[in-house]
């Protein structure tokens, strides 16, 4: 119940399709939620990067009874960008492994949003590790533009 009550709140606060603030990166998707997060997915595994688990937000919600839009959750990582991360301030592990959220707005877009690299290294204090979280950014960018564009 803990993972649904947050995860509504989050969906509550994208719910717009708006960057909220400085810490999310949102983009609109040509795809269903379900088909976002499955290019991301399938890009992800070819560059060698780990797909965690994926969590159907809907489906949780449908189970307690309630009914929610199609959102969904991806977790994701790579231990050699990550790793560093934790040797310089392990709490940044709250935030690791990666997590893109999909889901679809009460217009019937779909949006994938993650959270900037930027936000964890600020929220973290990490200051010794800038090469590796403009890695992360670019490859983010990167990764994401190609999972929401429409071929």
């Amino acid at each position: 119940m803990r993972h649904l009550l947050a995860g509504m709140a989050l969906f509550a606060l994208l719910a717009t399709g708006a960057q909220a603030g400085d810490n999310m990166v949102v983009k609109e998707s040509a795809h269903s939620v379900a088909a976002t997060l499955d290019r991301l997915a399938k890009i992800l595994t070819s560059k060698g990067i780990t797909v965690f688990t994926r969590v159907n937000h809907a489906a949780g919600a449908k189970k307690a009874g309630l009914e929610l839009k199609p959102t969904e959750l991806l977790i994701f990582g790579n231990p050699k960008l990550g790793t560093p991360l934790m040797q310089s301030n392990r709490k940044i592990g709250i935030d690791l492994p990666m997590k893109a959220l999909a889901w679809e707005d009460n217009a019937g877009k779909v949006w994938l949003a993650y959270s900037t690299p930027a936000s964890m290294q600020a929220r973290h204090g990490i200051t010794d590790k800038d090469a590796v979280f403009k890695k992360m950014t670019g490859a983010l960018g990167k990764l994401t533009d190609a999972a929401v564009k429409a071929k």
